[in-house]
């Protein structure tokens, strides 16, 4: 089932006409408020380069998750 999503507030403007799957392969610093700063301490901590490098990483999805349980936004 096909799914449409309001990505204008979520990635930089140079990715919001891209599909889901250019996402998750752009840079990490098309996220919004990511700097290309930002997106270099990622690849030296974690070896971070994409928005699907860093959606995957087991660190971050651990910490998602721990959120997610506590129901605190």
């Amino acid at each position: 089932m096909p799914a449409t999503a309001d990505l204008t507030k979520l990635v930089d403007k140079a990715y919001q006409d891209k599909n889901l799957t250019e996402i998750v392969d752009a840079p990490v610093s098309a996220l919004a408020g990511v700097s290309e700063g930002d997106a270099k301490l990622l690849k030296e901590a974690f070896n971070i380069t994409t928005v699907g490098d860093l959606g995957r990483n087991p660190y971050f999805r651990t910490a998602s998750a721990l959120v997610a349980l506590t129901g605190v936004k």
